[in-house]
């Protein structure tokens, strides 16, 4: 067998794996909020900078209006967020947080440092945590980039 071919020599599946993981953990911090882990970070992008295009939270998401259509179309039902024609350009559809979707941010404050609370063992120290988004962001730059 080749080496390069082993599951334990895969970078991607590590990153599968924890990707996999985050995302189960996060499942009962959000519960309660009535959010799915991809309704969250749609949340996390409006509660930095509210009333944006469909286009603009895709592109900070990495995700196609394709998928966040729908997405944004069973947060409009929940009353988090309200989507409006573009006034500019009509084709562009605007995003913009309702006051229910405003009030979510502070119950949710908490939920990175819940999160950080669920590590086993010894925690990543904060040089690691660093050093380890930093070595993500470039492998993300770097496969965009192709």
């Amino acid at each position: 067998m080749y080496e390069q071919l082993k599951l334990d020599n895969q970078v991607c599946f590590r990153l599968y794996t924890a990707s996999r993981l985050i995302t189960q953990a996060y499942r009962p911090l959000l519960d309660p909020l009535g959010l799915t882990y991809p309704q969250y970070l749609v949340m996390l992008v409006l509660w930095e900078q509210d009333n944006l295009t469909v286009n603009e939270i895709g592109k900070r998401l990495g995700l196609d209006s394709n998928t966040l259509t729908p997405l944004l179309k069973r947060m409009e039902q929940d009353a988090l967020v309200v989507r409006s024609r573009g006034i500019v350009d009509a084709r562009q559809t605007l995003v913009s947080l309702t006051k229910k979707g405003r009030h979510l941010e502070s119950q949710a404050k908490d939920v990175p440092q819940c999160l950080a609370q669920c590590w086993q063992g010894e925690p990543l120290s904060e040089k690691d945590a660093i050093t380890f988004t930093e070595v993500l962001d470039r492998m993300i730059k770097s496969m965009k980039e192709k």
